[in-house]
C-alpha cells in the first residue's frame, strides 16, 4: 500500500505541474486544478506512503482541520490571490502551503487514534470546502480580475469553483465515510 501511495504522489505531482493547465482550462480554473490536486489527491497520498511521520508529529484532528481551513481561505482573498498569479515567487509559497496544509488535515485525519473523529475533521473540511466552490460559482462578479490586472472572466472563476466542487468535496467526503466506517468495524468487533 505504502508503494502504490508513492508512486500516485508523484504521478500526482507530475500531472498538476508539467501539462499547462492554464492553456487548457483558463487561468483561474487551471491553477484551482493545481489546488484541489495538492490537498486532496497529493497530500492523502503523501501521508498513506509515510504514514510514520503523521503519526510522529502527532497533530490533533481539529488543529489539522483549523490549519487547512485558514490555509485555504487565506489564499481565496482577492488581495492575496492576486500577488500569487503576478509572482513565481508567492505562486511557490502559495502552492507549498496548499500542499501543507493538506497534508496537515489529512494526517491528523488518517493517524487520529478515534477514526471517527478523523471523520469528523474531513467532514468539516469537505463542508468549508463546498462553500467555498459555491461562493466562487454564484458571486455576481469576476472576484480577482482588478487584482489580478486582467479582463473579467467569471466563466474561469466558475470552472474554478466546479473543479472546486467536484474534487475536494467528495474526496473529503469519501475520506469521512470510510474513516467513519472504520469506527463502526472495531467498535462491532468489540462488542462481538
Amino acid at each position: 500500500m505504502r508503494r502504490f501511495a508513492a508512486y500516485g504522489a508523484a504521478m500526482t505531482f507530475a500531472a498538476l505541474y508539467l501539462p499547462p493547465w492554464e492553456a487548457w482550462l483558463g487561468e483561474f480554473a487551471g491553477h484551482m486544478l493545481r489546488h484541489m490536486g495538492l490537498v486532496a489527491v497529493a497530500a492523502p497520498l503523501v501521508v498513506l506512503a509515510a504514514p510514520g511521520l503523521a503519526r510522529r508529529v502527532g497533530l490533533p484532528v481539529m488543529l489539522g482541520v483549523l490549519i487547512e481551513f485558514v490555509i485555504v481561505w487565506f489564499w481565496h482573498l482577492p488581495g492575496l490571490h492576486g500577488p500569487a498569479r503576478l509572482s513565481l515567487w508567492v505562486a511557490v509559497v502559495e502552492q507549498a502551503s496548499f500542499f501543507a496544509a493538506g497534508w496537515a488535515v489529512w494526517a491528523s485525519a488518517l493517524t487520529a487514534r478515534e477514526p471517527l473523529l478523523g471523520a469528523g475533521g474531513l467532514f468539516v473540511t469537505s463542508m468549508h470546502m463546498t462553500l467555498l466552490g459555491a461562493l466562487l460559482i454564484l458571486a455576481p462578479n469576476d472576484l480577482y480580475a482588478e487584482i489580478c490586472g486582467r479582463a473579467p472572466n467569471l466563466t474561469g472563476q466558475q470552472l474554478g469553483g466546479m473543479l472546486m466542487l467536484g474534487i475536494g468535496t467528495p474526496i473529503y467526503l469519501f475520506g469521512a465515510l470510510a474513516l467513519a466506517r472504520s469506527s463502526l468495524r472495531e467498535d462491532a468487533n468489540e462488542t462481538a
